[in-house]
This record gives C-alpha cells, structure tokens and sequence, in this order.
C-alpha cells in the first residue's frame, strides 16, 4: 500500500474542518460529564467515531486506521497501563508488610495537619517522583499515598491530578522541554527561561489550590504561612533552576527545597528511628535511584515498526517545515523504561522485606482485579488519540488556531493543552504541535522559543483533565465508573489556567513583541 498524505482541510474550511476534528473529544466529555458513560465505554464509541471520520472524512485508509488504533493499544499497555499496575502492587506491598504505617506516621510526625501534609505528598513528593518518572507514576502513587493517610478517594484522585502540573512541565528529567526543543531546532535553555517566566506563578498558586481543595476556604486562612513558604520555596527554586540550568533537574531540586522548607517550619519529632523510617521508605528511595539510572541510559529497547503505518503516511507544510514521513514505531524498552524500575523497586521490597510468596501473590492478584476496567479506559482513550493523530485530525485542530495570524500567540497555549488532552503526554504535544508552533511563528515574526514554551506550559495545564491522567488516578484510589466525578472537578481549574496563560502570552509576544 502507498503511503498516505494527510488532508489538514477536508471540507474546504479549515475551521469547519476543525469542528470535524472536535467530534470525538466532545463525544468524549459530554458522555462521561452528562450521560455519566463508565469511561472505558465512552473511549472505545469516540475512538469509533474518530476511525468513522478518519476513514470518511479524512480519507485515511482503514486498515492505517485500525493499525493506528493498535498502535495507541500498545502505547497504553506499555509503558502506561504497566506503570500504574506495578506502582499499585508496590504500594500494595509496603501496606501488606506494615511498612506503609511506618511511612504514614513519618509524615504526620512531620505534620499532623491534613492540608499540610497534602502539600507534602501531592504537591513536593509529587513533583520529585514528576521529575524521576513521569508517565503517570506521581499521580498514581501519591493518590495511594492519601487514600493511606484517610483522605476521601475522589478528592484524593483531584488533589494529586491538580498538583501534577506544578512539575508536569518538566517531568522525566525535563523531557516535556528537551524533546520538543530537538525536534524544532530550538535552544533548550531557552525554551526552559520562557516557561520560566509563567509557570513558577502557577506553581506558586497550585499549594493554595490544594489547600482550598482539602479544606476549603478555612483551610486557606488557617494554613496561609506555611502554605506561603512550601510554595515560595519551590517557586523561587523553580524559576532560579529554570534559567541557571534548565529543565532536566528542576522537579527534583524544587521539590526537595519545599519539602525541607515545610519539615523546617513544622520541626518535626519522629516517634520512631530514622534507621527504621529509612528502611520504610527504601521502596521509593530504590525507585528514585534506578529511575535517574534508567534516563542515562539505553539497551535492549526493542523497536517494531507498526505494519503500514510506519512512514506510510505523510505529514505536510504547514505542520511540518517540509513533506516527511510520519514515525510509527512501537518501543518496548523493557529494561530500562520507568515501568520497569517500579517492578524492580517491588521485587527488591519483597527481597527486603522478606515477604512471602502467598502474599505477593495475593497483592498481585489484587491489583488485576481492581484494574481491569481503568486499563481498558486507558486503551481506549489512547487508541482515539492515535487514530487523530495519524489521520490528521489533530492537525486539523492545530491549523485551525495558527491560521488567526497575529492572534496566534493568544491561541498558542491551546495547541499544547489540546495535545495533552489527545495523547496524555506534554512530550507527546510537542512532538505533535511544536514544528506547527514553530512554523508559524517564523510566518508572523514572533520569537519560535517563545510558542514552543507556550506549548509545553499549555499542555501542562491539560494533564489535569486528559482521560490518560483521569484513567491513572481512577485506577489507582480504585474508583472505577467516578471519571466524571473527578473530571468535573479539575476541568474548571484547568481551563482557568488555561485562559490565563494564553492571555499572558498573547501581552507579552503579540502586543508588547
């Protein structure tokens, strides 16, 4: 079969072309906000509909559709599905050997205040195990980590979803900033003292949020100063980070200077031995360890280019530069991928904690059962995004908001918020609208660094509502059939956010220069 070239205008107008293109991710909302559809349901009818327009609309071949729905299966179950499954049997495990008791009074020894130790958990632990891991690894575990500490399930789910995006931007050793920077032939620190210059505030404000979240407007008001210090302590440390060094160890850095500026203001007293509260946490000590290990190197990654959908289908100006074959290739990194070192990190717990074999398995057995539904959700949702993706839909989109000119950099943060709702991944939304970002900046005499910036910052506020995000958290506080629930209850942050930044962006590049 001849390749394909991708159709970005299909009905002849290309915003037309783009309500087209939104039918899927509308379906998508409405049927898990109104009709209350479990969500694993709702992601297989929209990645239908997506493949009905795609082979109608779009012209796309229907077995480069199927392949494409494949191809987005397999991105589910490796790495993402694998990674919430062996956090939750991690987590699992430390509960199943008394360990997590230890970890929990470790934490309200440092602070008994729930709110406080929100900021803790979601908000620093958050953005450390961001800045290690990624791929869904923070909200899945620190959303564990509250259920264990008593907090309701779907404000816990919330809390962890909203507090992803202090560190979103430049999870798994600034990733979300360096690849797209590649790709497009940018600087990399530059492009990190762009984001620098909006998503320190954000990050500031996001403890406030939290706080609000946990307990309302009371909590606020009884937390304000150490509230004030967790967040200026990672904020400053953020931006001064960000334009120093760059991206890739700005997660781990900040996080560790706000968790030590809250343990310093609180003064905590532990009732047990350091030696001990040490052993307790060693699972996500050994974790941290083989993540960053993991990140340097690479080996044993198998490649398998998906059947007539590698280089089979061409993407074209103005998505890209020039006409170029469109990547399909499946990477099964087995040894050295973040899923991996979460499963190394429990074999070495069960080694460590001498558990035995009747328990594991019970653990084991455990999790499959609880995680049926969300691995299906998770499936689902991605197999919808790559049928967008690789039959131009979500060009479609993209085209759609560059082609307002001069108003491109109000609409610029929208590109990067529409990635992450499509695909789950800010380094998945640079690699999908960056060279869109970066073509048209060169047509309206805007700086290039500046709207691939504005991409990854966008695509960070998405994480908090993408279904890929959704999926994880409602895996992991086992609320299966409650995505709606959880939706509704970020998608108004999110969006606030979201208009925010794209009107600071369009001040500072549209009208100032």
């Amino acid at each position: 079969m001849g390749a394909f070239e991708q159709i970005y205008n299909p009905v002849g107008n290309i915003w037309l072309s783009a309500i087209v293109a939104a039918i899927p991710i509308m379906f998508f909302i409405v049927a898990l906000t109104m009709f209350k559809m479990r969500a694993f349901i709702a992601g297989v009818f929209a990645a239908l509909l997506a493949l009905v327009l795609a082979v109608l609309v779009y012209g796309l071949p229907l077995i480069k559709g199927i392949w494409s729905a494949i191809f987005g299966v397999l991105a589910g179950i490796w790495p993402v599905a694998a990674i919430v499954v062996f956090a939750i049997l991690l987590y699992k495990l430390t509960v199943k050997t008394g360990q997590f008791e230890i970890i929990k009074d470790s934490i309200t020894d440092v602070t008994s205040d729930k709110r406080l130790q929100v900021l803790l958990i979601a908000y620093c632990f958050g953005a450390f195990l961001e800045g290690v891991a990624g791929f869904g690894a923070p909200v899945a575990i620190t959303s564990i980590m509250l259920i264990g500490l008593g907090f309701n399930p779907v404000k816990a789910a919330a809390i962890c979803l909203v507090a992803n995006i202090a560190g979103g931007a430049y999870g798994a050793m600034g990733i979300p900033v360096t690849v797209p920077a590649e790709l497009t032939g940018v600087d990399s620190l530059d492009v990190a003292i762009k984001t620098a210059m909006i998503v320190p505030v954000i990050s500031f404000i996001i403890p406030f949020i939290l706080v609000f979240l946990a307990d309302g407007v009371r909590g606020v008001r009884q937390t304000l100063v150490p509230t004030a210090i967790c967040a200026g302590a990672f904020a400053v440390t953020q931006f001064v980070i960000l334009i120093t060094l760059g991206a890739v160890l700005v997660d781990i850095i900040s996080a560790i200077v706000a968790m030590l500026s809250l343990a310093f203001y609180s003064k905590p007293k532990f009732r047990k031995s350091l030696k001990v509260i040490g052993k307790a946490w060693a699972p996500y000590y050994i974790l941290t360890a083989l993540v960053i290990i993991f990140s340097r190197i690479e080996f044993g990654v198998i490649k398998v280019p998906i059947p007539t959908l590698h280089n089979g289908i061409v993407r074209s100006p103005p998505v890209v530069s020039e006409a170029s074959p469109y990547a399909a290739i499946f990477k099964f990194d087995v040894l050295t991928s973040t899923a991996t070192a979460i499963l190394i990190a429990g074999l070495l717990t069960i080694w460590l904690f001498r558990v035995d074999g009747q328990t594991v398995k019970a653990a084991f057995q455990e999790t499959i059962k609880e995680l049926k539904a969300p691995i299906l959700t998770i499936c689902a949702v991605l197999a919808f995004a790559y049928i967008s993706n690789y039959s131009g839909m979500s060009s479609t989109l993209g085209i759609a908001f560059a082609s307002t000119n001069t108003l491109f950099p109000l609409f610029s943060p929208v590109l990067g918020w529409l990635g992450v709702f499509l695909t789950g991944s800010v380094v998945n939304s640079g690699s999908l609208f960056a060279p869109l970002q970066v073509v048209t900046a060169g047509q309206i005499g805007i700086d290039a660094t500046a709207l691939v910036a504005a991409n990854v910052i966008g695509g960070d506020i998405a994480k908090m509502i993408s279904p890929q995000s959704v999926a994880v958290a409602v895996a992991a506080v086992g609320l299966t059939g409650k995505e709606g629930q959880i939706f509704k209850s970020t998608i108004g942050i999110s969006i606030a956010f979201l208009v925010i930044v794209c009107v600071v962006n369009y001040i500072v590049y549209g009208v100032l220069g």
